[in-house]
This record gives C-alpha cells, sequence and structure tokens, in this order.
C-alpha cells in the first residue's frame, strides 16, 4: 500500500532590508546634519541668529528641529528607494557608523575649541 501525497507549493518569499537599511543610513545623515549645523552656529553668528527658533534655548531649537527635518526626509526618501529591495547592510552598516563616529567626533568638546 503505497499512497502518493500531492505536491505541496511552498510559498518562497524572497526577504528584503532595504527598509532597515534606510532606516539605518538615515540615522547617520541625521546625526550629521546635527554636528554641522552645531558646529555652523558655532562660528557664525549670522548662523546662529538664523537657527534661533526660540529664544530661550537659542540656537539649539534651530540646530536640532533642522536635524530630525533632514533625519525624517533622508529616512522617507530612502525608504521610497529600497524600501522593497534587498540591500547590502554590511556595506549600509559601515556607512552609518562612520557617519555617527564623524557626527560625534565633531562636536566633542576638545575638537569643536579647533575651529576658530
Amino acid at each position: 500500500m503505497s499512497a502518493t501525497l500531492p505536491a505541496v507549493e511552498k510559498d518562497v518569499q524572497t526577504k528584503t532590508n532595504g527598509a532597515a537599511a534606510a532606516a539605518l543610513l538615515s540615522v547617520g545623515i541625521g546625526s550629521v546634519v546635527l554636528a554641522a549645523f552645531t558646529i555652523l552656529a558655532d562660528i557664525s553668528p549670522s548662523a546662529k541668529r538664523l537657527l534661533e527658533f526660540y529664544k530661550p534655548s537659542g540656537a539649539l531649537s534651530g540646530v536640532s528641529t533642522v536635524a530630525v527635518i533632514a533625519w525624517l526626509l533622508s529616512w522617507i526618501a530612502l525608504d521610497l528607494l529600497w524600501g522593497r529591495k534587498s540591500v547590502s547592510l554590511k556595506r549600509i552598516n559601515l556607512i552609518s557608523l562612520a557617519l555617527l563616529l564623524a557626527s560625534v567626533l565633531a562636536t566633542f568638546p576638545p575638537l569643536t575649541d579647533l575651529f576658530p
């Protein structure tokens, strides 16, 4: 007695990582924008005045607002670009880590004191 089983089709789905890569890279972009605008507000009095969205907090209000907007827009753009794709996470992780490290070093007080 040999019973034959019906063939079972496997639903093969490819896993994508584009959305995760977009989120990781946008964090790096947002942190670099934060560092760049922090330095800009420190070295330029006109930029400092321009970035004062809320007087009691000074330029910090504008710097943080611009950084959050850059992070959000880059996340949306990268998600639209990579959302349903599979990308090299190793490369994205390295780039994101480099951006985060650059932003931390750029805002590290002994280094920021080097700017006039």
